[in-house]
């Protein structure tokens, strides 16, 4: 591809008055959202195109995950089924005769990826980076986020009353006379609330502090009696279990409150609308259409639900990964794709620390634990070094509900199987198809997946600068995680440790109070405004990774002035057409800025945007304090 094509999809919008419009403004009138989708951008185009990659390989194989695809595309054998794969589940919560069966019922639920009441998983302990953790963490709720359940306004309550209609029209496919249906939801809905008002909101959740106690088993029995939990540890195969990470003491206490205080009819019906709205997906096609119509029309905007081929490619990748991984990787990824990113890593990682060590406002020893931190971190690029195996899973071709099953149940041991054991730092947190990165900061190390080493975010036939300006940026993104006002808070070793001295935490916090006011003053859409707390981390990120390519580009062109085309690859990654509702629903729950602001607001910090593209003084690009971290 060359550069002249990109000039003639540029629109006529002035680039020193709202440089997004102008670069992509042409690619979102060529590119509405498709029916399928709430949002329609760069990253959607491409997991679309990997997605096709993908169904061919599913449509080829003859092995496991080609049985797993065909038995998610038989939608006759499927809808012939309704509801009976959930019967067995639903039958045996209906015969529960006291609240003491909860227990054992928690341990079958979790078992196939249903989580009533809480999440429970395993992760490194924040203090103790090498070793795992078992993790209670807030759950049992349907909505989004606690504040759907605790917002007063209109809107709010209109969604709130859109979702006990859900869940009625859900019971009574699941049986229920309509009168016994809606009754059944207002308990839902009742007993989800009082859950939400005792967790956590998503801007505290982002202090590891707030989300990190440690507890003994016995602590926990304290926090909550209502579970018997040396059983339900024994059910779930952590019969020795001591200690474990209680996210949030309060929610816990919480559960304790819902189960004292509600019958045990209106904890069974909690528990089946739990089971029903975690497996809607998977049963037939009225159970599926309900699903999409709050969860995908009412929440997100789009209009029609996605081809059973996409779904199905979906859920093959989600409980397949790295066996089908394998695969797109054997099939789309090289080693010159994997070196050439490994190089422009090694770049950024050398700008970054040359930009940490001129910093006026660090002082030298904590720069020194800065820098000791950067040269740490581990890169990861494409794929695991070691795949995960899954011949122990039985997959049949003319079983859909049982391979998701049994599928949930190896993952669920797979995770909780670690608590206690040492980190296995070579393991992935997503699948290689997948378009995305990631930064872990209990692991200090980078990932990328093959997924995302594609144009247009990495294309061997741009300009340089343009594979700076677009994966280099995004590099630059995952590597400033590391010191954003979350991952800084974890030293070298990935441990939760406070390694700044309190001046350069306090300044720190100064520059990033300054990106919370300025994304805090951009409309998502309609009245809803973005959380600038919330987007902090992704904010700093993006700033910081911005100005770091930038700087390794100027290093690798011997010091030359930007190239205008830099600055267009961050913005072509982020075009982008969004429905009214995905917006809403972003701002209220999404750590990262739209496309328009991701854009945008970074470029209005970069005195060498403005110089580009020749911008004067006082216009809306250039206009404002610049605000920097990195």
């Amino acid at each position: 591809m060359t550069w002249l094509p990109l000039l003639l999809l540029l629109s006529a919008a002035d680039p020193c008055v709202d440089f997004y419009q102008y670069a992509c403004g042409a690619w979102m009138a060529a590119n509405p959202i498709p029916p399928d989708q709430s949002t329609w951008g760069r990253f959607d185009e491409l997991q679309e195109r990997n997605r096709e990659t993908l169904r061919d390989i599913l449509q080829a194989d003859r092995g496991q995950i080609g049985d797993y695809y065909a038995s998610c595309m038989d939608e006759k054998a499927v809808d012939a089924k309704g509801i009976g794969p959930l019967k067995p589940t639903l039958d045996r919560i209906a015969a529960l005769t006291n609240k003491a069966a909860i227990t054992d019922e928690l341990v079958r639920l979790n078992k196939a990826g249903v989580e009533p009441f809480f999440s429970i998983g395993s992760s490194p302990d924040f203090r103790q980076s090498a070793r795992m953790i078992a993790q209670l963490d807030q759950g049992g709720m349907g909505l989004p986020d606690r504040d759907y359940y605790v917002k007063t306004d209109a809107e709010s309550v209109e969604l709130r009353k859109q979702y006990v209609e859900h869940m009625t029209r859900m019971f009574r496919l699941a049986g229920d006379a309509p009168n016994v249906a809606a009754k059944r939801a207002e308990t839902v809905m009742r007993i989800e609330t009082t859950l939400a008002k005792a967790a956590l909101d998503l801007v505290s959740r982002r202090d590891p502090n707030r989300v990190y106690h440690k507890y003994t088993v016995a602590e926990l029995i304290s926090l909550d009696p209502g579970i018997d939990w040396r059983k339900y540890f024994e059910g779930i195969g952590l019969a020795g279990l001591e200690t474990l990470n209680v996210s949030e003491p309060n929610f816990t206490r919480a559960i304790d409150a819902v189960i004292v205080q509600n019958s045990l009819d209106d904890l069974k019906t909690y528990l089946t609308w739990q089971a029903v709205h975690a497996q809607a997906a998977f049963l037939s096609q009225p159970f599926v259409d309900e699903d999409f119509d709050f969860f995908g029309r009412i929440l997100t905007g789009a209009k029609q639900l996605r081809p059973r081929w996409k779904r199905c490619v979906i859920d093959a990748d989600a409980q397949l990964g790295d066996a089908l991984g394998r695969k797109f990787v054997e099939r789309t990824f090289g080693a010159e794709s994997k070196q050439r990113t490994l190089e422009m890593i090694h770049q950024l990682e050398a700008a970054l620390s040359r930009d940490i060590e001129g910093l006026d406002w660090m002082s030298p020893e904590t720069k020194k634990q800065a820098l000791a931190k950067l040269h740490a971190i581990v890169e990861k690029i494409g794929y695991p070094e070691k795949w995960r195996d899954y011949s122990g899973v039985s997959v049949a071709r003319d079983d859909f509900a049982g391979n998701v099953d049994r599928l949930n149940e190896y993952e669920f041991h797979r995770v909780m199987n670690r608590s206690g054991n040492a980190v296995d730092r070579k393991e992935w947190q997503m699948s290689p198809p997948t378009v995305n990165a990631y930064y872990n900061p209990t692991m200090n190390n980078i990932n990328f997946p093959a997924g995302i080493l594609q144009p247009p975010f990495f294309d061997k036939g741009m300009d340089d600068a343009f594979n700076y300006g677009s994966i280099g940026s995004v590099i630059g993104h995952e590597l400033t995680h590391g010191f954003d006002d979350e991952g800084r808070q974890f030293d070298a070793e990935g441990n939760l440790k406070d390694w700044w001295k309190p001046e350069d935490a306090r300044r720190f916090e100064e520059r990033s109070q300054c990106l919370v006011n300025q994304y805090s003053g951009y409309t998502a859409t309609g009245d809803a405004k973005l959380n600038g707390k919330l987007t902090l981390g992704e904010n700093t990120a993006d700033n910081g990774g911005v100005r770091i390519a930038l700087m390794a580009l100027m290093q690798a062109m011997g010091g030359k002035p930007a190239k205008r085309e830099f600055f267009l690859g961050w913005a072509r990654i982020w075009c982008e057409n969004r429905t009214e509702e995905s917006s809403r629903l972003d701002a209220a729950v999404n750590p990262h800025a739209p496309g328009r602001y991701r854009v945008n607001g970074t470029l209005r910090n970069m005195p060498e945007f403005g110089k580009a593209f020749a911008c004067g003084a006082g216009t809306p690009m250039t206009s404002g304090p610049a605000c920097r971290v990195w």
